[in-house]
């Protein structure tokens, strides 16, 4: 469940964001420039529909999340967290249903989190740093590629401005976790600095007694730092290192505290490094042109130990673009070309079959953004992708944006996506990639996607300004032909099949917003049917929740006080054993107090204490050996935490 204090800037900045300028007096909404999109208009004026997250409300979940984004991402409606395993938390991203490897998650326009490197991404991820982020639901594959089936989400970085920034953050909960870190930002006359450096532990919790970790011991350690060096007032070259060392570890308890034996002797232990480089040269050619070149460079490095097993293997992995952008009072052009290398060399840990591989990607890109009239702007793009391994690739895409009237706006658009198969899945993630073979590439070709949304909003001043409503409606739709899917074979092995058939999953989202005076209700509906039709037979798709509600108030003294309380529905979800989950609400319930230079919060997560365990047992066999079910609800129950935030 995601904190309280979440959803108070949510009101404030989200909503602005989803419902696309839904209040006529957040005027602030017009100054939300969108980086995603390589454009220069804001956020009312683009026809693609994009939800951004930025300013206090990224300020408060590094106050209430400060280790990873999973939070920042999971209340959105039509987005959830899946956690793909019940001992160590590590966790994937599904947008409108459909498994996390068809999202694409970028660091200020880098892919740095895919194959290999995206195990525990979401994990990994500190908000504080972040600037804003930016979400694409549907096909968003014309300026990034493919991957980008169900959604792309970009983390925007913080960049220095004059005034020098300061921030310490300290966080305790009551599972004994602990959560240090500082920011830093100045720009000086010809050079300017960002730094983020942080702690992150967590100790062994089992809430349930059942004698397995919740929450797993990790201790983790990141450093950011990015010099921006301003060659001239048309020329900026940006350079920069991402790196985080982290060591996770749960299981079982009595093997956690030392006292294990050869009946409690249960663990998984995942340890990573992850490094990166950033590197960016921007020449602005005159008021309406610009050129762009970056590079990125991604080691990563990660092995999975348990009981007689063990799964490792590094992947290096780059990222090379050059583009040119025009921005004119009545049209935007964007076209460039980009190269992607992804390597992953398996460690030779047993005779099994190694799952390395080499892709190699070169692609060209052209979007296109026309102001017809004051009222109508239409967005067209194109890219072409040639694959070492799977050939080329054509990915249109359109979406057109009519501003009705004062009260009423509109979207529809659409696009083709593409991804090619690895053994990186959440269903491979699960087993910890056990006995899971690699990818016949000779037998398989690139999973195919179709995909498109319509939404509509409107907005209005009720009782003489004094009441302010707004509501966002949108429905959605993704066909994906032939997808990969993880299958049992003789000798019990898994290989990655691709029987014909489709999968589709298609809904809508419901965004309504509530302000008076101090108040301010939020209200979110989505409805999600994921469906799998393989070999004549139709069926419903696992671990997707049909019916979701988000329900949120708020009431805020500006600088002062922010209180909250919230409540979340989860319906039944569909299992990969056959079964059938049991729907659930969690509730929480958060106050911060603020002065000028430091603020006081305190959260209350999971007030009612909804945890799976409560449902049944996670788990078949016994705790030496355990096969666990699928993880559809929190397993840490009820926990309290809270600290303070200091800006200098």
């Amino acid at each position: 469940m995601a904190l309280l204090c979440t959803y108070i800037t949510y009101c404030q900045n989200k909503n602005k964001a989803i419902l696309k300028d839904t209040l006529q007096k957040d005027e602030v909404l017009a100054e939300v420039v969108v980086n995603a999109t390589r454009s220069s208009r804001t956020i009312a004026n683009i026809p693609t529909r994009i939800e951004v997250i930025s300013g206090e409300e990224l300020a408060e979940k590094a106050n209430m999340k400060p280790g990873d984004i999973r939070m920042l991402l999971a209340e959105s409606t039509g987005i959830q967290t899946q956690q793909t395993s019940a001992t160590s938390g590590n966790s994937s991203i599904r947008i409108q249903g459909l498994d996390g490897k068809y999202t694409q998650l970028i660091r200020d326009g880098f892919p740095l989190y895919s194959g290999f490197s995206g195990g525990l991404g979401l994990l990994q991820v500190a908000p504080l740093d972040l600037k804003q982020v930016e979400v694409i639901k549907g096909s968003s594959s014309t300026l990034y590629g493919g991957g980008a089936i169900a959604g792309l989400v970009n983390l925007v970085s913080k960049t220095p401005t004059g005034k020098q920034h300061l921030d310490f953050l300290l966080n305790g909960t009551s599972a004994l976790g602990l959560d240090a870190s500082g920011f830093y930002s100045q720009k000086f006359d010809k050079i300017g600095i960002t730094t983020y450096a942080a702690y992150n532990h967590g100790t062994p919790y089992d809430p349930s007694n059942i004698g397995l970790s919740a929450i797993p011991r990790y201790n983790r350690y990141t450093l950011n730092p990015k010099l921006f060096f301003y060659l001239n007032n048309r020329t900026t070259l940006i350079a920069g290192i991402h790196s985080t060392i982290e060591d996770r570890e749960g299981g079982d308890m009595q093997y956690l505290k030392g006292d294990g034996n050869v009946q409690h002797s249960y663990f998984e232990e995942n340890k990573t490094g992850r490094y990166s480089s950033q590197l960016s040269l921007d020449h602005t050619i005159n008021d309406k042109e610009k050129l762009t070149v970056k590079n990125s460079v991604s080691y990563f490095d990660r092995s999975i130990s348990m009981p007689g097993y063990r799964f490792s293997g590094i992947q290096l992995s780059s990222y090379s673009e050059a583009n040119y952008a025009y921005n004119g009072k009545k049209m935007d052009w964007v076209a460039g070309l980009n190269y992607v290398t992804e390597n992953f060399s398996e460690d030779n840990n047993s005779s099994f079959s190694l799952r390395s591989y080499h892709y190699n990607t070169i692609g060209a890109f052209i979007q296109h953004t026309w102001s017809a009239t004051k009222k109508f702007t239409l967005e067209s793009g194109l890219r072409g992708d040639y694959h070492n391994e799977y050939g080329f690739f054509v990915l249109p895409r359109i979406s057109g944006l009519y501003k009705i009237n004062a009260h009423f706006t509109t979207r529809l658009g659409g696009g083709l996506g593409y991804k090619a198969p690895t053994v990186f899945t959440e269903d491979a993630e699960r087993i910890a990639f056990r006995n899971v073979l690699p990818v016949d590439v000779a037998n398989t070709k690139a999973e195919r996607s179709y995909g498109a949304n319509y939404d509509i909003s409107y907005k209005t001043s009720l009782f003489d300004n004094q009441v302010n409503f707004s509501v966002n409606q949108l429905f959605f739709y993704t066909r994906i032909d032939n997808p990969i899917m993880l299958t049992t074979i003789a000798g019990g092995n898994l290989a990655y099949l691709q029987p014909a058939g489709d999968l589709h999953t298609k809904g809508m989202e419901t965004n309504v917003k509530v302000s008076y005076q101090h108040f301010k209700l939020f209200l979110g509906y989505t409805l999600t049917a994921v469906t799998r039709h393989i070999g004549g037979n139709l069926s419903a798709y696992p671990l997707v929740s049909r019916n979701r509600l988000n329900n949120v108030l708020v009431y805020e003294i500006e600088d002062k006080w922010k209180i909250g309380a919230e409540a979340y529905y989860f319906s039944p979800q569909q299992l990969n054993d056959g079964t059938t989950g049991r729907g659930y609400w969690t509730a929480g319930l958060m106050a911060q107090r603020i002065w000028e230079r430091f603020s006081l919060f305190l959260n209350f997560e999971n007030l009612t204490d909804t945890r799976q365990t409560k449902f049944g047992s996670i788990y078949t066999g016994n705790i030496t050996d355990p096969v666990f079910k699928d993880i559809y609800a929190p397993l840490d129950g009820f926990v309290v935490n809270g600290g303070v935030t200091v800006s200098l």
